[in-house]
């Protein structure tokens, strides 16, 4: 028994040797050994936690949240720290007014960071994005393939990488092509001369939609005298497609289409013109009664 006293005695004794001694700051051996455990058992737990939370989840979002838990591991290993350290009878006040000015300088480069990282939380747990969706951001249009804690991923139409700060899916207007479904309706105006035949100018546009391939059946196309302009007869021509990421290039298409059937017709599409009146001012030597 005595023996056992001794063991016990000498290990409370090495737990209480002390690394770092000062006035303020009382760092043992058996604190630093429960930061060690702790953040050990810490991990563990996170893991146990990620593969209960995980488990039925589509691999697209188990991705996502690998994401938050690791974020969580690091906030937690702070916590952990700090704690410990208060309990062990560390001030930690002396540590945190020593270092109040790297904070200040810290918390003004870091403040975006965050906010990037609070965003990309949000937008994952709220399902509010979707990898394969299709946005526009400052004039660009872009499929997402990558969602990151910080950032978001989207390629553009022109095979470019655009990577978006998450904070700004909640600070700014993004458009969303696909939140509700991948159908979108695009339009395709035209103007065509004054005394064109409006209802075989209806036909063709119809006709051109409706053997464009990629342009969808169902809903129907359909066609919209939107307004007499200056100088021709408006009109828009409305259909709906599966994936508006080739938009440009259906447009396209149907817009040589138009152009070649409307040839074909004799349906003219007009240029703008403008009537210009030139108002010569002669001098007479007669007066303005008609006197010398």
């Amino acid at each position: 028994m005595e023996k056992l006293k001794g063991i016990f005695t000498a290990i409370k004794e090495f737990l209480l040797l002390k690394i770092y001694d000062s006035s303020d700051i009382h760092i043992t051996i058996g604190t630093l050994l429960t930061i060690i455990v702790s953040l050990v058992l810490i991990t563990y737990l996170l893991k146990l936690v990620r593969k209960l939370v995980t488990a039925k989840l589509p691999e697209e979002d188990k991705n996502k949240f690998e994401s938050i838990f690791g974020f969580l591991k690091y906030l937690f290993y702070i916590l952990v720290v700090i704690t410990i350290l208060h309990s062990s009878g560390v001030n930690l006040t002396v540590l945190l007014t020593a270092s109040a000015a790297l904070f200040v300088g810290l918390g003004f480069a870091l403040q975006y960071l965050f906010q990037d990282i609070i965003s990309g939380i949000l937008i994952i747990l709220d399902q509010s994005l979707h990898v394969g969706d299709i946005i526009e951001v400052e004039q660009k249009v872009g499929r997402v393939f990558e969602i990151r804690l910080r950032t978001t991923r989207a390629l553009t139409r022109d095979d470019k990488v655009i990577v978006i700060p998450n904070h700004k899916f909640l600070t700014d207007s993004i458009y969303n092509y696909t939140q509700n479904h991948k159908t979108t309706r695009e339009t395709v105006k035209v103007g065509v001369a004054y005394g064109s035949d409006v209802m075989l100018v209806t036909r063709i546009l119809e006709a051109v939609a409706q053997e464009q391939k990629g342009v969808l059946k169902n809903p129907k196309p359909f066609v919209l005298f939107d307004d007499f302009g200056d100088s021709a007869l408006l009109f828009s021509l409305n259909f709906y497609i599966s994936d508006s990421f080739i938009d440009p290039k259906i447009k396209s298409q149907i817009r040589y289409k138009i152009d070649a059937q409307f040839r074909e017709a004799g349906v003219t599409i007009p240029f703008p013109q403008r009537d210009v009146h030139l108002f010569q001012q002669t001098n007479s030597p007669i007066g303005p009664e008609g006197k010398n």
